[in-house]
């Protein structure tokens, strides 16, 4: 039996009026989810325990059955993981985003434009990165380039500073002024001045320059958020007894592949946007599933979608994920003849209408090519919470690894 989940980061919605009443997946075109219901099992499962911020990492490490209340230690610990950093016991590691703040005069007065300085690319974002650590890098902070918008900065035995500061995630604030959201506590002066310094630096940079004349977002400021520790993550295959795989286009899901002990699988094409290469997702996934038992395949796009209030593009990257992965997944499977299990589900809600993450249980789906697991009529977030909940951290994938 092989075991495959596949996420979609926050696909889980709340009803749309322009929808007649709908969630995005509702309105969307899903034959492929369709010829799985019939046999499958629909529930919501509870990602985010009480308490916790609904982010990515807590939510994530929530599906793959590693309780966030027990390995959390930090979101940038574990982007840190799959940049490459070694982080020592006593560093702390920042999510630093290169952003578009509005170009009014006073800092405090600016807008947050854009968490993802219009999903710059990594080339442009790697040259800017590498600005950043020859200007402002000291014997405190340490920049890394990351991927697109997403990097790190390590403050050097900061460890003990990670739950004395209060720093805002941008994608939270889009379209709000930033001044109640810059850091507070523990090295905030530091900080802001950082940001401050780095919007004159990065105003002027040839790379936003020729953004702007082309008509796109310049990256224009640093934004941090995201602190923790290095990050103690139990081995999947001596947790489940299955060999484990991880495909993402983003270093948070490749660092949890590296800190589980999985193998994390690169392809080529993958951005994390509605641009990305689906399927050549799904065709490294059955590659992956020769060697392995299990493959998680995470799908970004309806979450940045969500992010950017774009409805119609959170739609299309349902059908695009319908069509070329689970799609092409299944067809697979049933060509072949081998048994397989598929679970789907999202690891919390990016709803249209706040474009920021909800904790909300999320609804999932569960199939198994060899038994009957009750069926049903849609998936949907409505009828997911008319079928089992599933509340205990680790639950829901105890109960698909049972499959047999």
């Amino acid at each position: 039996m092989k075991y495959i989940l596949v996420l979609l980061d926050g696909m889980a919605d709340f009803p749309i009026d322009s929808l007649g009443g709908k969630t995005p997946v509702e309105a969307a075109r899903t034959p492929s989810i369709d010829r799985l219901l019939k046999t499958a099992e629909i529930g919501t499962v509870k990602t985010v325990p009480d308490g916790m911020s609904p982010g990515s990492d807590v939510a994530n490490l929530s599906v793959l059955g590693y309780d966030p209340s027990v390995y959390y230690s930090g979101r940038s610990p574990l982007e840190a993981l799959s940049i490459g950093v070694n982080l020592g016991d006593d560093d702390m590691a920042v999510r630093c985003n290169l952003v578009t703040l509005s170009e009014d005069d006073d800092f405090e007065s600016k807008t947050m434009v854009d968490y993802s300085a219009g999903e710059i690319t990594t080339p442009e974002a790697k040259e800017l990165m590498q600005g950043i650590e020859e200007k402002f890098g000291t014997k405190l902070f340490k920049f890394y380039g990351g991927v697109s918008y997403r990097h790190c900065l390590v403050v050097n035995g900061g460890a003990e500073l990670k739950d004395k500061m209060t720093l805002t995630p941008p994608h939270n604030i889009t379209g709000k002024k930033i001044a109640q959201y810059l850091p507070k506590g523990e090295l905030s002066k530091e900080f802001i001045k950082l940001y401050k310094e780095s919007y004159k630096y990065l105003s002027r940079h040839e790379i936003n320059i020729q953004r702007i004349q082309k008509g796109l977002r310049p990256a224009n400021c640093v934004w941090l958020w995201g602190q923790g520790v290095k990050p103690k993550l139990e081995s999947f295959e001596e947790r489940y007894g299955k060999k484990g795989a991880i495909i993402s286009a983003v270093d948070l899901l490749k660092g949890i592949a590296i800190g589980a002990g999985m193998k994390s699988i690169d392809v080529e094409g993958a951005t994390g946007t509605l641009n990305t290469n689906f399927s050549g997702k799904a065709k490294a996934a059955i590659e992956a599933l020769k060697e392995n038992d299990f493959c998680f395949i995470h799908l970004e796009a309806p979450d940045e979608c969500g992010h950017h209030g774009n409805l119609k593009g959170k739609i299309k990257s349902i059908e695009l994920i319908d069509e070329k992965v689970i799609g092409a997944i299944v067809s697979h499977f049933e060509r072949t003849g081998e048994e397989f299990a598929m679970l789907i589900t999202p690891d919390h809600y990016t709803p249209i209408s706040t474009m920021t993450h909800d904790g909300t249980a999320v609804p999932y789906l569960m199939f198994s090519s060899k038994q009957n697991l009750g069926g049903a009529v849609d998936y949907s977030e409505k009828e997911a919470n008319r079928g089992r909940k599933i509340e205990t951290q680790g639950e829901l994938i105890r109960r698909f690894f049972a499959l047999k």
